[in-house]
Order: structure tokens, then C-alpha cells, then sequence
């Protein structure tokens, strides 16, 4: 009966904004009976993205900017599982789960899209087969491993033809994504030289290609500028107005017809919403979920999209909110009152909020930043993005691992370890047993053989040595040489 009343949250989703909500719901609602609030997720953990690149360039450990969805959440139901399939007017969601993939049929009452986004080559040659991407940490720990691996083959005398493509670093794209990824690799590949005896600085090439004017054209032009210039004097080089045309996994070509002899190519340029959105009947935006001030889908109530995959209306801009972790945070917190505001039926909050901060670090204890319409550079910013993001880190736990790993990080070189999933070798033969030959050639013994007896074999044959009685002669040294040869004699005789 409980069932049956009961009104069902249903969050799809566990990013920034699916959390959010799942967490604001649960402080609410969370010892409610008369509400069950269930999160789906592929992954059992939620990954703090800001903070990736830096697993990549191993200044911080790979569990550190993790947090397990089960101890963020102790009062809200969670399910490890891909969705597969939405139905709005039935109001039910499958999901494949475990091993096997088995569907799971969830219903629900009111229904929260935060599926994200998806990294998307544009139908590019060859990109998405052989470039890597820096949007799961999955392929945070690829970038890194394939980082070290290159340095170990051209550290080798075998690769020298080889050296220019195996120690040439290609980034796509001049965001936030692309800078903070080429600052780290760039840091990265440098600082780890001085543990490959063969290589040099002059033998690396790390390159930042971008389609714009100026990079980092999210933030003012004149902190652009001041990047693009400290990148410049740590030997990054950056192509401007100009795009990846196609990679054949060991060279870039460019659309002015340049063409990069190298294996890497980590690819920032470009995300589509999550293809699962096509299937959804609703107006849309570029693919992503159109939405009310209320952040409800139109002609949907009691349907939310945040984050990545929703087009939300700025009233005060005229165009559409971005889509980065500080709106999904507020985004996610006013959807949680808008649910509560339908199940209670009071009113719901509309969403109104304005970028407060923008900030990149650009390697090197640098930074840029745009903090309340003020611009910050070098030192400051970087320590400035450090404090924050730190602060907004889930959980003191993760905060104190990557407080210390920072720590850490100032003190000790680079870690070079690769973490690669590689099963040990294993054999499968017949268990072993004694030969008869072998059963033959053991002695028969007539008499049982005190404890410290030595055994010594002599033309085949097997002939008994008493230490006890040898030691027992004061002064007497096992082993050495006159006494040692008399001490023999007896035995052969």
C-alpha cells in the first residue's frame, strides 16, 4: 500500500547537477517515507572534473577527485547502470544492469534528466580511432599512460628514427579543457626528463591547436593574451585559426596543410549532448533539452533537465546558460525545491544566476582568473583556483588526500609509475609426479637418522657425515682446509 502512494524521484544522471539534487533531496526528504528517491549512474562514484587534468599530468592520485556515491548518499536509493530507454508518457525508465546487462523497468512520478554530455570528433578521419580525450578519468589515466610509455620507448637506442613522433604532444582545442590539459602534459613531459638519460628538452614538442583568434576565449581577452604568452616561453607552441583536418595515428594533418608527425593527439574540441536526448518528444536546443525558467521540460511538468544536456533561458543575457559545474550546482538545488514545490504543492523558485568565477591554470604554479568581474594572473590566480576548487571538493576526506598530495607534489619529482592492466602470465600443464627412475635413485635408509646429520653424496652413493662428533673437538672449524681434507678421509674409506 505503501507502493502505491508512495511518490517516486527518479534522478538519471550523476554529475554535478544529478548529485546535487539527489543530495539537496535526501537533507529534505531523506527520512520522508512517503517519497523514494533513486539515482542512476554508470559509474558507482562521482568524478570532480575540474580537477582531471591533473590526474593526467600525476599531480594528483587517481582516487583523489573520486568520491563513492554511497557514502555521499545514505537515505536515496542508487542503481549502478547504463539507461537505455526513457518513456514519458508511461513514465518509465529501463536500465541495463550488472554483468549480463539485464533490464531493469523503473517507473516514477517525477522524472530529473542530468545525462551529460558526450565528446564529439565531428566525423573527423581517423580522430576518434586513434585521438585521445580528457572527459572521463578513464581517459585521464589513458593520457597519462601513454604519456610515460612514450618517454620509456624513445628513452630506447632501437627508437631514434622514431623520436620525433614519439615526443611530438598534440592538443586540440583552446578552452579551459585544452589549456589546462596542454599546461599539465607540457609540465608533465619536461619535469619527467631528467629521469630518461637519453633525452633532452630540445627532442620535445608540445602543440596547441585552436579554430579561434585567442585562446581561452571564454574569459577576457587580456588574460588570453597573458596565457598564450607564459605557454609560449615554456616552449608550447599554439596554432591559431586553425583546425585538425584529419590523424592517422602517427601524424596530424592541419587544414592549412601542415602536417604532424606524431602518435598523440588528445582531442578537447568538441561535446554533443548525450544521443539518448534525440529520443526524448520535446523542444529542443541544439540538441539539448529545452526547458523552462523553472528548469521543468516544456510540455512535460514534473520533468527536469540540468546541467550539459538542458538549454536553459538566461532572462538577463537574452541567450542561454552555460554549461559549467557552478550552474549545475545551482541548477540542481533549485530543481530540488521545484520537486519538493510539486509533491507539497506550494511554489516553485525560478532559476537566475550569474557566472561568479572563471579560472585555468596554466601549469607551473599560474594561473588565470576572473573573480566577480576581477581579473587575476600568475601567482594568485593559480593559488586562487587551488583554494577554490579545493573548498568545493566533496567530502574532508578527498579534500585532505589532495591538500596532501599538492603537498606532496612541491617536495618530490613526478610519479612514473604506469598503471597498466596487464594479468601475469599463467601456465596449464598436468600436476607433476615422480618418475619411476626418480623413485629408484632414492635411498633406503635402515635405521632412522638423528636430527643435524649432513648427507654427502660419493660415486652414486650415499654416505653419512656426523657434525655433532667433528664439533665436539675443541678449536675445530668446520671447513677449513687441512683438518677439513682429514677430516673426509674417514668417510671414503
Amino acid at each position: 500500500m505503501e507502493n502505491k502512494t508512495s511518490k517516486r524521484v527518479l534522478i538519471v544522471g550523476g554529475g554535478f547537477a544529478g548529485l546535487t539534487v539527489a543530495m539537496e533531496l535526501e537533507r529534505k526528504l531523506g527520512r520522508d517515507p512517503s517519497v523514494e528517491i533513486t539515482l542512476i549512474n554508470r559509474e558507482n562514484f562521482f568524478l570532480f572534473t575540474p580537477m582531471l587534468h591533473e590526474v593526467a599530468a600525476s599531480d594528483l592520485d587517481l582516487t583523489a577527485i573520486v568520491n563513492p556515491v554511497r557514502k555521499m548518499l545514505r537515505r536515496v536509493n542508487f542503481l549502478a547502470g547504463e539507461v537505455d530507454q526513457i518513456d514519458l508518457e508511461q513514465k518509465t525508465v529501463i536500465v541495463s544492469h550488472g554483468f549480463d546487462h539485464h533490464p531493469h523497468i523503473l517507473e516514477f512520478d517525477f522524472l530529473v534528466f542530468g545525462l551529460g554530455s558526450i565528446t564529439n570528433t565531428y566525423g573527423l578521419p581517423g580522430v576518434q580511432e586513434h585521438a585521445l580525450t580528457m572527459k572521463s578519468l578513464g581517459d585521464a589515466m589513458q593520457v597519462r599512460n601513454h604519456l610515460i610509455a612514450h618517454l620509456e620507448e624513445a628513452d630506447s637506442d632501437c627508437c631514434e628514427k622514431k623520436i620525433e613522433s614519439l615526443l611530438t604532444f598534440v592538443v586540440a582545442g583552446g578552452g579551459f579543457a585544452g589549456v589546462e590539459t596542454v599546461a599539465g602534459i607540457n609540465d608533465f613531459v619536461r619535469r619527467a626528463l631528467r629521469s630518461y638519460p637519453h633525452l633532452s628538452e630540445d627532442m620535445v614538442r608540445v602543440i596547441l591547436i585552436h579554430s579561434g583568434p585567442g585562446i581561452l576565449p571564454e574569459l577576457e581577452k587580456s588574460l588570453g593574451v597573458y596565457a598564450q604568452k607564459i605557454l609560449s616561453e615554456r616552449k608550447v607552441e599554439i596554432r591559431l585559426r586553425t583546425k585538425i583536418e584529419s590523424f592517422s595515428g602517427g601524424a596530424v594533418r592541419l587544414t592549412d596543410g601542415t602536417m604532424i608527425l606524431t602518435n598523440t593527439l588528445v582531442w578537447t574540441a568538441g561535446t554533443s549532448p548525450n544521443p539518448l536526448l534525440e529520443t526524448i518528444p520535446c523542444a529542443k536546443e541544439g540538441g539539448r533539452l529545452l526547458v523552462t525558467e523553472f528548469l521543468e521540460l516544456q510540455g512535460w511538468p514534473g520533468v527536469w533537465a540540468l546541467g550539459d544536456c538542458s538549454a536553459i533561458p538566461d532572462r538577463l543575457t537574452g541567450k542561454f546558460h552555460p554549461p559549467t559545474a557552478q550552474h549545475a550546482l545551482r541548477q540542481g538545488k533549485i530543481a530540488a525545491d521545484n520537486i519538493i514545490a510539486s509533491i507539497r504543492g506550494t511554489e516553485k523558485k525560478r532559476f537566475d544566476f550569474s557566472t561568479i568565477a572563471q579560472l585555468a591554470t596554466i601549469g607551473r604554479r599560474t594561473g588565470v582568473a576572473n573573480i566577480l568581474g576581477i581579473n587575476f594572473s600568475g601567482f594568485i590566480a593559480w593559488w586562487l583556483w587551488r583554494t577554490i576548487y579545493l573548498f568545493k571538493l566533496p567530502r574532508f576526506e578527498k579534500k585532505l588526500r589532495v591538500a596532501l598530495d599538492w603537498t606532496l607534489d612541491l617536495i618530490f619529482s613526478k610519479d612514473l609509475v604506469q598503471f597498466l592492466d596487464i594479468r601475469p602470465s599463467v601456465v596449464s600443464r598436468p600436476e607433476a609426479h615422480p618418475s619411476p627412475k626418480s623413485k629408484a635413485l632414492q635411498p633406503e635408509l635402515s635405521e632412522p637418522v638423528p636430527l643435524g646429520t649432513d648427507f654427502i653424496h660419493l660415486d652414486d652413493s650415499l654416505r653419512v657425515f656426523d657434525r655433532a662428533r667433528i664439533n665436539n673437538k675443541k678449536g675445530d672449524a668446520f671447513g677449513s682446509s687441512s683438518d677439513s681434507a682429514r677430516r673426509r678421509k674417514p668417510v671414503n674409506q
